[in-house]
């Protein structure tokens, strides 16, 4: 049998387990709905706030560094830990933070439909065999955030925490950008240029939200706020409220 090259030894089997889930939890396929959001982008474009890939780059950057960055992905890394440590009660403390912090009924709506959506899946995939006693105790939490049922899996399936950060924010960043492609309109070659330049910034942005003390979290975006509560009443419209 011929030797595996160096940098391939030790890489495969089982090892790489984690990273296929960990691409399976971050897909645009994974049957949840978040394509289905805009979070506000499209009445951003209504009203001619994002007009251009520039602004699309602003609009969705400041979004990711100014908000994800410094709230959501924060408590997603504690939650990971929470999962992994066994700490249910702190599970349930951040997933009602959560919740509590989305301003709009439409941004209650996405997170709680997305992580409604994401225990069924997980419940009718059974492949979970990392976290002991998982499914009871994800059954308990009181209307699941997404990302408190999406640190489940990705404790289960022993998702680096580091890893997990990373994924959570592309995907995020994914569904924005693709979202500007449909509505602005923007060209396929401009959504991967957007792609590019905004991906650059998710390995400084993981370290961040990793070490960022729950004192200092702040999910203060008025912009998307309002931004979110007048899509909920805007006429026409391709995306949920």
């Amino acid at each position: 049998m011929t030797a595996l090259p160096p940098v391939l030894q030790g890489s495969v089997g089982g090892g790489l387990l984690p990273l296929v889930r960990l691409l399976q939890l971050a897909s645009p396929a994974l049957p949840v709905g978040a394509y289905t959001y805009s979070q506000g982008l499209e009445w951003a474009v209504e009203c001619g706030r994002v007009k251009t890939e520039a602004d699309a780059l602003r609009w969705i950057g400041d979004l990711l560094e100014l908000g994800l960055a410094r709230f959501e992905a924060p408590l997603v890394a504690r939650l990971m830990d929470a999962w992994e440590l066994g700490a249910d009660a702190e599970v349930v403390r951040l997933n009602e933070d959560f919740i509590a912090s989305r301003e709009t009924s439409e941004l209650r709506a996405e997170t709680v439909q997305m992580g409604y959506s994401l225990v069924r899946l997980l419940v009718e995939l059974e492949a979970w065999t990392g976290l002991p006693g998982w499914r009871e105790r994800l059954l308990r939490i009181n209307t699941p955030s997404f990302p408190a049922v999406w640190t489940a899996a990705a404790a289960a399936w022993k998702v680096a925490a580091q890893d997990a950060l990373a994924a959570y924010l592309w995907a995020w960043l994914e569904n924005q950008v693709m979202a500007a492609v449909k509505v602005v309109p923007l060209g396929q070659s401009a959504g991967q240029r957007l792609l590019a330049t905004l991906g650059a910034r998710i390995p400084d942005l993981v370290p961040l939200a990793a070490h960022l003390p729950e004192a200092d979290w702040s999910n203060y975006t008025p912009g998307l706020a309002l931004a979110s509560s007048l899509h909920e009443t805007q006429y026409s419209r391709l995306f949920r409220s």
